[in-house]
This record gives C-alpha cells, structure tokens and sequence, in this order.
C-alpha cells in the first residue's frame, strides 16, 4: 500500500501533472494512485523527487505485522 494519494493531496498536485513527469501514462498513475498496483522501486524513488519528498513518506506501514 502506498500514501501516493494522500501527498498529491497535501501538495495539490493533480495526477495528470504527475503522470507527465513520470514519463508515464494517467491511467497507470491512477493505478498507484488507488492502489490497484504499485510502482517498481525505482519508480517510487522517481516519485518521491518529483514530489520532493522522502520515499518512506509515500509508503503505509502495515500495522498487522
């Protein structure tokens, strides 16, 4: 699971923008975005820059473990 949503969110940053930077399309970003997959490491590092944050800031920590 991931807080991709949540920091758009707070930023104000729509998905289509982020999607641009990504070099990705919108409906893969949606995909993050609601969960529906989740971005290869690399990608998640990618986004955390361009969101100007740290990566571990985008990730949920699962509390069932």
């Amino acid at each position: 699971m991931n807080r991709i949503k949540e920091v758009l969110e707070e930023k104000g940053i729509k998905q289509k923008w982020l999607a641009e930077q990504l070099g990705k399309s919108y409906n893969m970003v949606n995909g993050y975005v609601q969960n529906r997959q989740q971005p290869r490491l690399e990608v998640l590092y990618k986004i955390a820059r361009i969101l100007g944050v740290n990566p571990k800031d985008l990730l949920k920590e699962d509390l069932n473990d």
